[in-house]
């Protein structure tokens, strides 16, 4: 039996579960075409703005029905890396691919917003809207354009998820909201025709009737991050730095295997140590022009010695800086970004106070290196990660600092699972209280 008689009936059944984001001011964004009439009934329901956030799917050359990859609107790459593989794609083929989609992406962008610009999103909740038919690739290429587009939140409202969508799309998203999953998306509707152009466009413009101001400014939250440019060997690297009135420390955050500043998971962090006192620095260490690159090729996310690096100038940075030079420093390194922040805390242990690992590979900095660090060292491991806690656990016996490896049992390497997440957070944060902000002695008369 359906759930939904269409998709605007669906889109009013999940502006009910998405109605607690209406306090956010958000913005909505429906993936065309197909999400428009869905989107329409959420934004009406949020008293939001409305538009469009355009990605297509790029398929392997004449099989349109092996998807590789997707891209969106401002070159936002997603792609499937086992089936590259597996197919065997040169990089330039991927690339011209990828490129040709990218002015389909254009064309249609035109269509729907004339000469006009997407709305600006710097320290704004954005929720991508879809009817449920966009591949996994599509709605993560969508997703990667509104972080690098300033959004501090992406959520994901659909009515449906085909079965088994939604591991590879939580890690994307800050939260994913849909109402059933099932085998075959169609069959959540009993009236699912075709979205036209026409249709589309008539959509967008009774939208705009009714959602055409930007929210009040009093209800726009305060953005979490503000946005700064760190000179690092010749390029300027992308952050987002956040120092709190009073701030008790500072914590440096080394993303890694292609991870960046938006990571949903390294910013829920960076809020709860905010709540407690604390500032926080989210940069990527690679250029646009570097991460570009890097989608296609997935080297540099490889390359310790250049991330290593760019942590040792980002954390000089922070030194010269008047608002952050006198906070003492932590390094919060996930994936290839730990080893790289562990070589930086050997480089520089005047200012490195603390280390902490998230499902971290410390074992990829080398054995001397490791030996050098005089900084505690926090290594958090999901207990389900087999492989990677062998690894963290060889790289301890490296470590002549005062080390502790916490297990989080239960939990996988992206600390997924329903309260994986929160544990790391409270064991990041007890770490950095301990070692950035310690209490003073009591006195006893």
């Amino acid at each position: 039996m359906a759930c939904f008689a269409d998709r605007h009936d669906a889109g009013a059944q999940l502006a009910e579960r998405l109605r607690s984001y209406r306090a956010d001011a958000p913005i909505v964004f429906a993936l065309p075409r197909g999400g428009l009439p869905v989107a329409v009934e959420v934004a009406r329901a949020l008293g939001a703005p409305l538009d469009v956030l355009v990605a297509r799917r790029v398929c392997a050359p004449g099989d349109a029905s092996c998807v590789v990859g997707a891209v969106a609107e401002g070159g936002s790459l997603c792609l499937d890396r086992e089936a590259i593989e597996r197919l065997d794609m040169e990089p330039a083929e991927l690339a011209s691919l990828a490129e040709h989609e990218a002015d389909e992406v254009a064309r249609r962008l035109h269509t729907y917003r004339g000469e006009g610009s997407g709305p600006d999103l710097r320290g704004r909740t954005a929720i991508i809207v879809d009817d449920g038919a966009s591949p996994a690739l599509v709605v993560g290429a969508a997703a990667r354009h509104l972080r690098n587009s300033g959004a501090a939140r992406v959520v994901l409202g659909t009515p449906v998820l085909a079965r088994g969508s939604r591991e590879a799309l939580e890690p994307e998203v800050d939260a994913l909201v849909a109402l059933a999953d099932l085998e075959n998306v169609v069959e959540a509707y009993e009236h699912f025709p075709e979205v036209s152009e026409t249709t589309a466009l008539q959509l967008l413009s009774d939208a705009r009737s009714f959602a055409s101001s930007p929210a009040p400014a009093d209800t726009v939250p305060t953005p979490l991050h503000s946005e700064v440019k760190v000179p690092a060997g010749g390029v300027r690297l992308a952050g987002l730095l956040r120092v709190p009135r009073g701030a008790r420390g500072l914590v440096l955050f080394v993303h890694g295997s292609g991870s960046s500043r938006f990571s949903p998971r390294n910013q829920a962090v960076a809020r709860a140590l905010e709540d407690a006192g604390f500032g926080a620095l989210l940069v990527d260490l690679l250029s646009e022009e570097e991460e570009r690159e890097d989608e296609l090729t997935g080297d540099l996310r490889f390359d310790i010695e250049l991330l290593s690096t760019r942590v040792v100038e980002v954390v000089d940075w922070l030194s010269m800086e008047p608002a952050t030079r006198d906070l003492p420093l932590g390094l919060f390194g996930a994936s290839t970004g730990a080893a790289a922040a562990l070589t930086a805390a050997a480089e520089r242990p005047e200012r490195v106070h603390a280390v902490v690992s998230r499902g971290g590979r410390p074992d990829l900095a080398p054995a001397t290196v490791l030996g050098r660090v005089r900084a505690p060292v926090l290594l958090i491991v999901g207990g389900d990660d087999t492989e990677v806690l062998a690894l963290n656990r060889t790289a301890a016996r490296h470590l002549h600092a005062p080390t502790r490896i916490a297990v989080v049992e239960g939990a996988t390497h992206l600390f997924s699972e329903p309260g994986a997440l929160e544990q790391v957070t409270r064991l990041a944060l007890h770490e950095f209280e301990l070692y950035l902000a310690p209490q003073p002695p009591h006195l006893h008369a």
